[in-house]
């Protein structure tokens, strides 16, 4: 029987082996993270194997995780970390940097 609730899309933060921090969507966040993990994803996750799930949040729909992800995808790495620390202080802070 097919579920009549909406899909559900998530946006997440995976960590790289080489540190770095890669935004994406997806309606489907375990698979995906499966995915990621054994190369059948993207090729930036790819070659920086292992990856590790660090943030994800919900989003209402594919519009507003599209939207939220390309908000993430601007963020400088130092900004993305406080996010996923949970660290609001620090997420003010640097909110208030412009860098021009």
């Amino acid at each position: 029987m097919p579920s009549s609730l909406p899909p559900s899309f998530f946006i997440y933060i995976l960590r790289c082996s080489d540190n770095s921090l890669y935004v994406v969507h997806s309606a489907n966040l375990q698979e995906r993270v499966k995915a990621h993990n054994v190369g059948k994803t993207a090729a930036w996750t790819a070659c920086r194997r292992p990856i590790v799930l660090v943030y994800s949040e919900q989003a209402e729909n594919e519009q507003e995780a599209i939207r939220r992800e390309l908000q993430l995808k601007r963020w400088m790495h130092a900004k993305k970390q406080a996010l996923i620390e949970g660290d609001l202080a620090q997420l003010k802070t640097l909110a208030k940097r412009r860098v021009r």
